[in-house]
């Protein structure tokens, strides 16, 4: 067993960056079902996902937790970024929410 080192929030991006340093022969069952969701879902590079939290923490004041599961998540409306919110139980401009998703629109030209 692998003592913890250190926790920290990363995207799924990030998740599968580390996981592609591991030999899939030197994965146990959970790490290999981790990899393949990971692959599966990470919508873009770790370094992109990486800079789209801090701008979103940053320009958006939002907490690392609630950065990371807007760009794990990446909405792509308004009204589907809304939704995803609202389950926050803070109010966010309409504003901060096209900042958003500007944001996360500048994946696609990275």
């Amino acid at each position: 067993m692998t003592d913890i080192l250190k926790k920290e929030i990363i995207t799924v991006s990030e998740a599968k960056e580390i996981l592609d340093q591991v030999k899939p022969d030197d994965m146990d069952q959970i790490q290999r079902w981790t990899f393949d969701y990971v692959v599966k879902f990470a919508k873009t590079g770790s370094g992109v996902a990486h800079e789209m939290v801090k701008r979103l923490r940053d320009e958006c004041e939002l907490k690392e937790e609630e950065a990371v599961e807007v760009v794990n998540v990446s909405p792509t409306s308004l009204e589907e970024l809304r939704a995803f919110t609202f389950g926050w139980k803070k109010l966010i401009l309409t504003e901060t929410l096209q900042k958003m998703l500007n944001i996360l629109q500048k994946r696609n030209e990275s």
